[in-house]
């Protein structure tokens, strides 16, 4: 009886999982064949026509254009790969740190501080809008690489999910350094970092990911064209091609594909880092 009740179970768990899935994939699914697909097609099925019945490659042709200056994508793309290969980098640095300090370094008001941090992060972004474009303002940032890159470095979820997996390190080992006359600084870097590994990959994920799809404050503080990135470009993108559903699919397809490619790699690393009770391997 429990072994049937257990199959039961899996069952439902199943199918809820399936339609989850579906509901997610479903869109992305037709956005990538619409990229294939000619307008003509789109506008006489009311845009419901799923596969398409004549395949074509004119879109990226027309969209990757580098002559197409109302749509630069290349310099769009280039844009998000460095802004988001910048960003991802100094995130893991300053987040790992961060989480040292808070998970083994003992100073008084340890635990306030990170309790602040956590009530603070609990505020809606959008409130924080205003004040940090007239910082950036006044930092003479706006419009610049600058002002997409620092704003969220710290981001309070990475620390607290690196801060967790710092607490399955052994003290022993920060013990055994300072035995050895090495100072907190060499003891991060040599010790406690490589140990960090998995984890940092999934925070390395997390801020790739979600700079390269933040397109709200890329559109505030960015005013020039060829200075967007990739996901604030689809907005002038969907000016451009507002009546020409497939040329905006391409464009679309264009910045999720490195996504995609991105957790095809990282797959691996994702699993091991997410196991965090699982404590820290040799």
């Amino acid at each position: 009886m429990k072994n049937k009740k257990f199959n039961f179970e899996k069952a439902i768990s199943f199918i809820i999982l399936l339609i989850f899935s579906i509901l997610f994939l479903v869109p992305i699914i037709w956005v990538f064949l619409s990229a294939f697909k000619v307008d003509a097609e789109l506008n006489r099925a009311g845009g419901f026509l799923f596969l398409p019945k004549t395949w074509t490659l004119q879109n990226f042709i027309e969209v990757l254009d580098p002559k197409n200056v109302k749509v630069p994508i290349y310099k769009w793309f280039g844009n998000s790969v460095l802004v988001s290969a910048i960003y991802t980098l100094l995130s893991i640095l300053i987040v790992s740190m961060s989480a040292y300090a808070f998970g083994k370094l003992k100073f008084k008001g340890r635990n306030f501080l990170f309790l602040t941090i956590l009530f603070i992060s609990s505020f809606p972004s959008i409130v924080n809008i205003v004040p940090l474009y007239h910082t950036m303002k006044l930092l003479k940032w706006v419009n610049t690489p600058m002002a997409l890159i620092f704003p969220g470095l710290a981001g309070t979820f990475n620390i607290f999910l690196v801060k967790q997996f710092m607490i399955g390190v052994p003290d022993s080992i920060i013990e055994a350094g300072k035995i050895d006359g090495a100072g907190d600084i060499h003891i991060f870097f040599s010790l406690i970092f490589p140990i960090l590994k998995p984890i940092l990959v999934v925070v390395g994920i997390f801020s790739f990911t979600g700079i390269w799809n933040d397109f709200l404050w890329p559109s505030i503080a960015i005013n020039d064209i060829e200075k967007l990135t990739l996901t604030a470009g689809l907005q002038l993108a969907r000016g451009t091609y507002e009546t020409f559903v497939s040329k905006l699919s391409a464009v679309s397809v264009v910045s999720i594909v490195p996504m995609i490619v991105l957790y095809c790699f990282a797959e691996k690393w994702m699993i091991k880092g997410v196991q965090i009770s699982a404590g820290v391997k040799g």
